[in-house]
């Protein structure tokens, strides 16, 4: 899994993705904090590989990629758009490789611009990273070549408050980063970080007007943010080995940024600190039950702005919830299970 996977829709409504077998699973909220449907099947009987990345737009409607097999040792890329949580999404498009053919590449990063164009990003057999965007109207423009070296698994792609999208990856001497300059055009490399990086830890949340932030964790295991333009920032000592969640979010009338990531003990930590101020200190809050190895979490805020953790296992196939309380602080209801 790749990107946020509980979901505000458009309607206001929570929706949560997750894989089984050869399938994606959406389930969504009836009304408001439930109760949630059964979960069915997404973008038709299309066969699947286990990999799934995530982006929504502005417009609130999901767009969903993922591999799936196209021949005996052969693998193409396919996409679906979920406009309403509650209603069937589209069909799995095929929109190709970025090779032109050949097997899984990487796992794919998915981020929406301004004008609700999905951009799909994704490791190349050359080490590098390539891109396929909508059209505006409709259909897709060629694949293009983002360059890059030594690429590693584990893209996070985000849309700044600008509309404008941006790419982190891991390299074996650090990070890079690309970014849109205008609206619909390619994405350019514009700054590469030298630090210690664990593949596969890379997270990325727009933080204010003219930044995003991705966090990450260090070869020490210290969890990190990271602006480009600047220096990286430790936090605190990652709560487990996965990547974090994130969302931003008010608290007792500050612009918060809450961190969420499944502990050691496997209990989900919760650490909050004001929206890039690193330098004022965050820890760790565990909560809820003990949770399997495979346990995803992840973030959104509902429809009144209160923030909503959950976790997934694909294992047990379970989907826990949790809200924050209409309270001081960052006190959360009881998990249940949906």
């Amino acid at each position: 899994m790749n990107g946020d996977w509980l979901l505000r829709g458009r309607d206001g409504r929570l929706s949560a993705y997750r894989l089984s077998a050869d399938a994606v699973l959406c389930r969504a909220e009836s009304g408001p904090d439930g109760p949630w449907t059964d979960p069915h099947r997404v973008g038709g009987d299309q066969r699947l590989h286990p990999v799934l990345a995530v982006g929504q737009g502005a417009d609130g409607y999901a767009h969903l990629v993922s591999w799936r097999p196209t021949a005996e040792g052969e693998s193409g890329l396919v996409h679906s758009t979920h406009f309403r949580p509650r209603l069937a999404a589209l069909d799995w498009n095929p929109v190709g490789h970025p090779d032109k053919r050949g097997d899984r590449t990487g796992t794919p990063a998915v981020a929406v611009d301004a004008q609700g164009r999905a951009h799909v990003f994704v490791r190349n057999g050359g080490g590098g990273v390539s891109l396929l965007a909508q059209k505006e109207k409709g259909g897709w423009e060629p694949w293009r070549d983002l360059k890059g070296e030594g690429v590693q698994d584990g893209l996070a792609a985000v849309t700044g408050e600008s509309g404008r999208v941006e790419l982190y990856a891991a390299v074996p001497t650090g990070l890079v980063h690309w970014r849109q300059e205008e609206p619909g055009a390619r994405p350019v490399l514009q700054e590469t970080l030298r630090a210690p990086v664990r593949p596969g830890t890379l997270y990325a949340l727009a933080t204010s007007a003219g930044s995003t932030t991705v966090f990450y964790t260090d070869t020490t295991g210290d969890l990190c943010a990271w602006r480009p333009g600047g220096k990286p920032a430790p936090l605190l000592p990652a709560a487990g080995s996965g990547p974090v969640a994130a969302v931003r979010c008010e608290l007792d009338g500050h612009d918060c940024t809450l961190l969420a990531q499944r502990s050691a003990s496997g209990r989900v930590g919760f650490a909050a600190y004001p929206t890039e101020l690193e330098a004022a200190g965050a820890w760790w809050t565990e909560s809820g039950p003990r949770l399997p190895v495979d346990a995803l979490v992840s973030l959104a805020t509902d429809e009144t702005g209160r923030v909503v953790a959950a976790t997934s296992s694909a294992s047990t196939g379970q989907l826990l919830l949790t809200r924050r309380k209409v309270e001081p602080g960052l006190a959360l209801e009881a998990w249940r299970r949906v």
